[in-house]
């Protein structure tokens, strides 16, 4: 598919997921390119990742500060301006009130101008033996709510108001999912980074090796449609209200 969109240079940006990981398989060559373009970006953890090891000698607890400590790192090599996280339980996210609002508190917190999140629509994938973790399709559904209409609106959650956070209207939003696809960012000259970056998340790759040449692979895929040697491709919404 072409590209449908004129490139976009952002002066900050909010990646919203579940888990500590997900980000950087989905946007970190972008953020690294932004970053590189003089961007603030974030991201948003919105569970503990309690639950993500076959190792049976790690405990939850060991487990969430390993995988809070890898995406910290991550985070560093990638040039993030911060990283929160929520404490939300690995495996049963929900989107409910408390989750928009707390989403809609870190929008309201960063002022994006473009928020990057998961495709809730994606439930599986017939041809990759895929089924989309449910906390995938919550952390995705719950942002766009807080995005539209919760973060923008003054009389949603009033509490964020009483904490001195005003209203914020996100411009774009990028959903992570699967093509196709309309927008294309070009992430050739940051693939090491973001393949550093994965690196960090030894806890959740078995072979880091493998891990890299499968997402060369994705990104070499992604980019042959728009001229790219490497891209990262999202579905792209320009919010016009």
């Amino acid at each position: 598919m072409a590209q449908q969109f004129p490139e976009l240079k952002p002066k900050v940006v909010l990646g919203v997921a579940a888990h500590p990981d997900d980000l950087d398989f989905g946007m970190s060559g972008s953020a690294a390119k932004w970053v590189a373009e003089g961007a603030d970006v974030y991201y948003l953890l919105l569970t503990d990742g309690s639950k993500g090891s076959d190792d049976r000698k790690l405990t939850s607890s060991d487990l969430i500060k390993i995988r809070r400590q890898e995406q910290r790192e991550a985070a560093k090599i990638l040039g993030l301006k911060d990283v929160f996280f929520l404490d939300y339980e690995d495996g049963l996210l929900v989107n409910n009130a408390d989750v928009k609002r707390d989403i809609a508190r870190v929008v309201r917190q960063s002022k994006p101008e473009v928020v990057v999140t998961m495709d809730p629509t994606i439930v599986y994938w017939v041809e990759m033996g895929y089924i989309n973790h449910p906390d995938h399709r919550a952390a995705g559904q719950a942002t766009l709510d807080a995005i539209f209409p919760l973060a923008r609106d003054h009389l949603s959650f009033p509490e964020l108001l009483a904490e001195g956070l005003e209203p914020h209207k996100v411009k774009t939003v990028l959903l992570m999912r699967f093509q196709p696809d309309n927008f294309f960012v070009d992430i050739t000259s940051v693939i090491e980074q973001k393949l550093r970056a994965l690196s960090a998340h030894a806890s959740q790759m078995s072979n880091i090796e493998e891990t890299h040449v499968l997402v060369k692979d994705w990104a070499k895929r992604a980019g042959e449609s728009v001229g790219y040697d490497y891209a990262e491709s999202f579905l792209r919404i320009d919010i016009l209200d």
